[in-house]
């Protein structure tokens, strides 16, 4: 039985095998099941794969034949490599598809924080109505395999994608408390509320990071995210019931109406 829908949109999940290691039930069907036992409308949904593929196309494709089967509930959000010729025709098939964002993931592609493509991104993907996803890690620097050397994503990064256009919407995933504290308060009023985050990798009890961060930086600049299959949705949804009690009365961001007000802003440039 589905539990009562408690978080409109989970605006972080992938499928698919991962590089480095098996990971449990990666699989679309899966993740709707997830989604029902925790109370989760939708999930945007990207290609696990994608972040370590040259050319993430075929990755694209895949992930929109996967998911075409349990349409609306999951929605894609494909791969995007702005450093790459093609960038428009991916943004445009993106749109066709239904997509309300793109990822793109920026340590893993090569891409610096001063890459001039970012800005690109930024202006193409805002014309087109599209939220920008990043990642900040996948996983903990102590569990990754020696072959993943990527770094995490920086505060630069993310300031510049919302710093490059005023209609972008950027959603950040995986970020911890120092970096979204470091990030939020660099950018203006204005840029700030064009940027939001997850705290799937925010400390709850006993440390209660959460629960800080929330009150200083505001409940409406956080957005749920899940991270299945790398992580367990409970674990956010659990942090947030525990910082309720301290938390009275506060409201998160919905991912849906983040993609229709990226939406309307490109239709009003």
């Amino acid at each position: 039985m589905s539990a009562p829908v408690r978080w409109p949109v989970d605006t972080m999940a992938w499928i698919g095998p991962y590089p480095f290691r098996e990971l449990p039930h990666p699989e679309p069907a899966v993740l709707v099941r997830v989604l029902e036992r925790e109370g989760i409308g939708q999930a945007w949904v990207g290609a696990m794969q994608a972040p370590w593929h040259r050319d993430p196309g075929p990755s694209n494709a895949w992930l929109l034949q996967q998911l075409a089967p349990f349409a609306p509930t999951l929605l894609p959000v494909p791969c995007v490599r702005p450093d790459w010729p093609g960038l428009e025709r991916a943004l445009d098939a993106a749109v066709a598809a239904g997509a309300p964002a793109v990822c793109v993931y920026p340590p893993q592609q090569g891409i610096a924080a001063t890459s001039p493509v970012l800005p690109i991104l930024a202006r193409e993907a805002a014309a087109r109505g599209l939220v920008v996803r990043l990642t900040v890690r996948f996983e903990d620097l102590r569990q990754r395999h020696p072959l993943d050397t990527a770094g995490d994503l920086t505060a630069a990064h993310i300031r510049a994608l919302v710093r490059s256009d005023a209609r972008v919407r950027v959603v950040v995933g995986g970020a911890g408390s120092e970096l979204v504290a470091e990030a939020h308060w660099s950018l203006t009023p204005a840029e700030q509320a064009r940027c939001w985050w997850d705290w799937a990798w925010v400390w709850g009890p006993p440390e209660d990071q959460f629960t800080a961060l929330v009150a200083g930086v505001g409940s409406d600049r956080f957005v749920f995210g899940g991270h299945w299959p790398l992580r367990l949705v409970q674990a956010p949804v659990a942090t947030a019931e525990l910082g309720a009690s301290d938390l009275p009365a506060v409201t998160y961001a919905d991912g849906g109406a983040i993609a229709a007000a990226a939406r309307a802003a490109a239709v009003q440039s």
